[in-house]
């Protein structure tokens, strides 16, 4: 027989599972839907464009052009590194399959600051 401490922790541990689980609910009794944030680039491109130029701004829709390029090149570049996994047969892409498809979709000077960048990161991510 287990011990009546251990039996009686049992149902106290249940009650208090049960309260944290409880959706929420608004004033008039129905459940809240939480509203989803659409993900974006922008704070990324702001704090970029702050490092080279600290006095620059940029306006909306400008910031959303920009959040669109990069949109674009992310699956352009995600694109290429998965048709490369593909060919060799290999089920898991790497950063060998990233920096060639960066290799491939960026023109000259370009990728190989993205792929110096890249490695950077890389490196800094491991060595952590």
């Amino acid at each position: 027989m287990a011990p009546k401490s251990v039996v009686a922790a049992v149902p106290k541990a249940e009650k208090v599972a049960k309260k944290v689980a409880a959706p929420k609910k608004s004033a008039d009794g129905k459940k809240k839907k939480k509203a989803s944030k659409a993900e974006s680039y922008k704070v990324y491109l702001y704090k970029v464009l702050k490092q080279v130029h600290p006095d620059t701004g940029v306006s909306s829709k400008a910031m959303s052009i920009l959040n669109s390029l990069m949109n674009d090149m992310f699956d352009k570049i995600a694109t290429e590194a998965a048709r490369l996994s593909r060919y060799s047969k290999k089920p898991t892409m790497t950063s060998r399959e990233i920096q060639t498809a960066v290799r491939l979709v960026l023109p000259g000077e370009l990728s190989k600051h993205a792929v110096s960048e890249g490695t950077k990161a890389v490196t800094k991510f491991t060595s952590a």
